[in-house]
């Protein structure tokens, strides 16, 4: 008995800390262990947009819009949003094909038309090779696509060139790309020396200069016709990002900061009074054992607490929510535990080996359910949107925590207090019910 008792008070001085640790950081405002909301709760805009995959391999659709996510991200870090999220999903078109989505969440930021300036018209940038068709008697020029695309561009500079006119310095632009890009940049200059190949910026042809030689190093200069205001402007665009792929604003949404108290006050309320209600009838129907699962069930809520802190996961209204039904399935287990150490002492076995047997017996049932939930939750993670992955992380987190709590800490409890006899109070202590025995 000494050793769960030990444990059992290294449990409440373990849980006194994660209680201590939940309240300091969020009392304290600078501190960067604050709860992080979601967008539904601390307000701002969600902005969705389709991604044009049409002129993408089927084979690097998944690399072009995981760059795509990159770039965003990049330029919408330098707008200086505080936690923004950008992530990728496809849904169903109303045609009944899918298609490839961006989702840009700005929290803090409620004005839509501020929010479509900031993320701005981002450029799309490829290299085309230019190809000479005839059609009856005139020929036409076509530009063909070499792959190298915006994702490969690791950077832009303004640098200025000989001019002709008037002695002044022509404008120019430097591209530096990536080690991919590189390669790609090489093999394409070395198999079409004498060839066009031209710059495209947004579909449009911004400069085609011919090949003159291979270029190894993986830098290109466009020295198309622009003057040095618009060159600026080319390389401010493109180090905020040039796009893999085009995208276009499907829908945008703004939550308010009245409306986010709003959700965050009626989650915190239910959360409350779901657990005062939860542990009022455990204590008064398993009696002692409630008030162990109430303990215990305390516990679960600040270590829950603290790693959603820890990790960190972002909150969100749903997230709430699955907060709140895990801690029913804390209770849940230790319904069965408490219902299979009665039948134990039922059978006239003593306190201590009643407990024993009761989690012994009960185990079966709380692993399963348990797992049961977890692999729902990792489905629902797995294909759900973004709101119903934030149900899913918090309610399987929570599942987690609760087979602990129940397993673990109301076993150490009940072991820690229950003697090896009944005698005095303790039947009626260990019975359950509103009956004295």
């Amino acid at each position: 008995m000494t050793r769960f008792r030990v444990s059992a008070i290294f449990a409440l001085i373990v849980g006194l800390l994660l209680t201590y640790f939940v309240w300091s950081t969020q009392a304290d405002p600078l501190s960067s262990y604050r709860f992080k909301l979601g967008l539904d709760l601390a307000g701002g805009t969600e902005l969705v947009y389709k991604a044009d995959m049409s002129q993408t391999p089927s084979g690097e659709q998944s690399d072009a819009l995981s760059a795509l996510q990159g770039v965003i991200e990049r330029r919408v870090n330098l707008f200086g949003v505080a936690e923004p999220i950008v992530q990728t999903e496809q849904a169903s078109a109303l045609s009944g094909t899918t298609e490839d989505r961006l989702i840009v969440a700005l929290p803090g930021v409620t004005d839509i038309k501020a929010a479509v300036a900031a993320l701005g018209e981002t450029p799309t940038l490829d290299f085309r090779l230019a190809t000479t068709t005839k059609v009856g008697t005139t020929t036409q020029m076509t530009f063909i696509s070499t792959g190298l695309t915006g994702r490969y561009l690791a950077s832009a500079a303004l640098q200025f060139g000989s001019g002709a006119t008037a002695g002044l310095a022509a404008p120019q632009v430097l591209l530096n790309f990536n080690s991919d890009g590189a390669k790609l940049f090489e093999k394409i200059t070395s198999e079409n020396v004498g060839q066009t190949l031209a710059i495209f910026l947004d579909g449009q042809p911004i400069s085609t200069p011919t090949i003159q030689e291979a270029i190894p190093g993986g830098q290109a200069t466009i020295s198309g016709r622009f003057t040095a205001p618009e060159a600026r402007d080319l390389v401010r665009n493109l180090n905020f990002g040039a796009l893999p792929v085009p995208i276009t604003l499907e829908s945008s949404s703004a939550v308010g900061p009245t409306l986010g108290a709003a959700a965050i006050s009626a989650g915190v309320t239910a959360g409350i009074i779901g657990f005062a209600i939860v542990a009022l009838f455990m204590v008064a129907w398993y009696r002692l054992p409630g008030v162990v699962a109430s303990v215990a069930l305390a516990e679960y809520l600040a270590f829950m607490l603290a790693v959603i802190k820890v990790i960190p996961v972002t909150l969100t209204a749903s997230g709430i929510a699955g907060l709140i039904i895990s801690v029913g399935m804390a209770v849940d287990a230790n319904v069965l535990i408490f219902e299979r150490t009665k039948e134990e002492l039922r059978d006239g076995k003593s306190p201590r080996e009643a407990v024993h047997i009761g989690f012994s017996r009960a185990w079966p049932a709380i692993r399963d359910g348990h797992l049961t939930m977890i692999i729902s939750g990792v489905i629902l993670f797995w294909l759900g949107t973004s709101i119903v992955q934030g149900f899913a992380l918090v309610f399987v987190l929570g599942v987690l925590a609760s087979f602990i709590s129940a397993v673990s800490l109301s076993r150490v409890f009940l072991l820690a207090i229950v003697p090896e006899e009944e005698h005095g109070s303790w039947k009626f202590l260990l019975s359950s019910g509103f009956r004295k025995h």
